[in-house]
């Protein structure tokens, strides 16, 4: 656990226009520095780097943050390797974790076991690479493909062969448990309670070619195969491992960052060979799930280093499914400022196919026409709707309820309530009663009386201090009443998640968790925490937390949306102070500029009228 004030003083000491200039071109302007925003493709500066705030921010895209924030989300480094980053460039030594031996050895358990495991992956990895070059049947399937040897080496693309245990020739222990651990081996019998010398040990990928998945620091954390000729599956991906969750990571991320930020928006193809094949034809910012539906994981990653995201399938039957799938994980992720579309490609073609049959422009051709998220919406809510009918119309917005809230509030969301009353055949007004007032006897239904506070005796917990910060309070309630996150807005979600450490990693984990594991108490959820990786970070807060008085407040919804009003109005605040050092302003700052003073009066009329309820 690092001591409270250490990263104050790291930050402090850390030259942050240095560390962004290793990335970013930067230039002098007044008191500050400005360059284009290496997380959102744009061809005007709007990334300023404060030397006296010691932090940037980007206009345009809204990044914000110091130096460990940098690492973190340009780097793709966890916040304990950015630290001990940081901490080397400026001479200082990382304090002694103060948490107990049981915990200290636990986590430096996890990790080594972590790097052991990646580790393995690299070296098989190494020697699938080696085969490769030593197999013309699998280079010549390469070339039919229509792939360089460059673009197979960006990749890291090998080959494994049809032996059942060329990795024992790779690896000096064949029956280190670790090799099925990682993914790389399989264990027949082990399930059954077979002794070691009854059990059967051979390799999970035999003849295929391997695609390694990196995290997006660069680690090989599981491999995924494509058989040569014909044979089932198609495709073999590593098995969940320690440091491999399909439902989290994208193939391909790691190549595709410098992409996305030239391009300006992610592709999300289906298949490994899509995002090689596209690679190889100019579009390196494609990115695929692993042979799992999209996920709302997936897609706030993408988030993190673009503003739009394109999803492409086929035009058959599976790829409306898997669209309609995407859709659901994008909603609560699509504010006002981002962007989500859907590529439909011809029932014959898939983005490999059709970039080399019809060619880069027509591709880019393609992406530009494609469905936008509130076409898609509308489209997805009629399926199977008559919409000449009162019972179609009817049917039709019942589908669309379950869509439209999962929306972050905005003018998105009001623009859709209004088309689909149009479509309907109902007032707007109408529509937005009628379903609050189904939300609110759903909502009375499932309520359970709430035990009236009581406050402690001496010597028991405590309740929140009135010198506890903002921060402090929304991790409390948030944690007390975890079935409220879920009910945030995204906007709130990335409010929260983008807060100084140790608030950000705690709500970012708070996500991980809910999404996981459903709304959980409050001792259950802390509990989960001290899992998290980053867990000797969030510690000092978790003592915090659990230092508040478990009272079950009278409306803990009001009160987490009082909070989050005050956050916002210090962010506006921070940002128009940020508009006042940044000297001279383009049309675009002064939009901004204007735009937030006129958000500013709105937040404090909300919160006149909140106080006089």
């Amino acid at each position: 656990m690092l001591p409270q004030g250490f990263i104050q003083d790291l930050v402090s000491r850390v030259d942050i226009v240095e560390v962004v200039g290793r990335h970013v071109e930067l230039k002098k302007a007044g008191i500050n520095h400005k360059g284009l925003c290496p997380f959102h493709g744009e061809k005007t500066p709007s990334f300023i780097v404060s030397p006296s705030r010691q932090t940037y921010h980007c206009f345009g895209c809204g990044a914000h943050g110091d130096a460990i924030r940098f690492l973190t989300e340009q780097g793709g480094l966890g916040f304990i390797d950015a630290v001990r980053e940081l901490a080397q460039q400026v001479g200082l030594v990382v304090p002694e974790d103060s948490a107990s031996p049981e915990d200290r050895a636990r986590a430096a358990q996890e990790r080594e076991q972590r790097a052991t495991l990646s580790d393995l992956l690299e070296r098989a990895g190494e020697h699938y690479r080696q085969a490769l070059k030593a197999n013309p049947r699998a280079i010549d399937y390469l070339k039919r493909r229509g792939l360089t040897g460059a673009i197979a080496a960006r990749f890291g693309l090998g080959y494994a062969s049809d032996g059942w245990r060329t990795l024992a020739s790779v690896f000096p222990r064949y029956d280190d448990p670790q090799l099925a651990e990682c993914g790389l081996v399989i264990v027949q019998g082990l399930d059954e309670g077979l002794s070691e010398a009854e059990q059967k040990r051979y390799d999970r990928f035999r003849d295929r070619i391997m695609f390694p998945i990196r995290s997006v620091r660069g680690e090989v954390i599981g491999f995924g195969g494509r058989v040569l000729d014909q044979g089932e599956p198609k495709y073999l991906n590593s098995p969940e491992t320690p440091v491999f969750h399909k439902g989290q990571e994208l193939y391909g991320l790691f190549e595709a960052r410098q992409a996305l930020r030239e391009r300006g928006y992610a592709l999300v193809v289906e298949g490994y060979m899509d995002v090689v094949a596209l690679a190889q034809s100019g579009f390196g910012n494609a990115v695929a799930t692993l042979g799992t539906a999209c996920t709302a994981e997936h897609v706030a990653k993408l988030f993190r280093f673009t503003e739009s995201v394109v999803f492409s399938f086929d035009g058959d039957s599976a790829g409306r499914r898997a669209a309609a799938r995407a859709l659901e994980a994008a909603l609560p992720h699509a504010s006002d400022l981002r962007s989500v579309r859907f590529l439909f490609l011809p029932p014959e073609h898939d983005p490999d196919s059709f970039v080399r049959e019809q060619g880069p422009a027509a591709f880019d051709a393609a992406v530009a026409a494609a469905v936008p998220l509130s076409s898609q919406l509308l489209a997805q809510a009629a399926v199977d709707c008559d919409l000449a009918t009162a019972e179609g119309r009817s049917k039709m917005l019942g589908q669309a309820r379950p869509l439209i809230e999962q929306l972050p509030d905005g003018l998105l969301r009001e623009q859709l309530l209004t088309e689909l009353a149009q479509r309907g055949g109902v007032e707007p007004a109408t529509l937005a009663a009628h379903w609050s007032r189904g939300k609110r006897r759903e909502a009375a239904a499932e309520r359970q009386p709430a035990p009236a506070f009581r406050p402690r005796a001496m010597g028991g917990m405590r309740a929140p201090p009135q010198t506890a910060t903002l921060l402090d309070r929304s991790a409390w309630l948030l944690a007390r009443h975890a079935a409220l996150w879920q009910e945030l807005p995204a906007d709130d979600h990335d409010l929260l998640a983008s807060q100084p450490a140790p608030y950000g990693g705690f709500f970012a984990a708070l996500e991980r968790v809910c999404h996981d594991h459903g709304p959980m108490t409050m001792a259950a959820l802390l509990e989960e925490l001290e899992r998290d990786p980053e867990a000797e970070v969030l510690r000092p807060l978790l003592v915090r937390v659990r230092g508040f008085h478990e009272m079950d407040d009278e409306d803990p919804a009001s009160q987490v949306n009082a909070v989050l009003l005050r956050l916002r109005q210090r962010a506006i605040d921070d940002e128009l102070q940020w508009l006042i050092e940044s000297g001279e302003l383009s049309e675009a700052a002064t939009a901004r500029r204007n735009a937030l003073i006129a958000l500013r009066a709105e937040l404090k009329n909300a919160a006149a009228a909140s106080a006089a309820r």
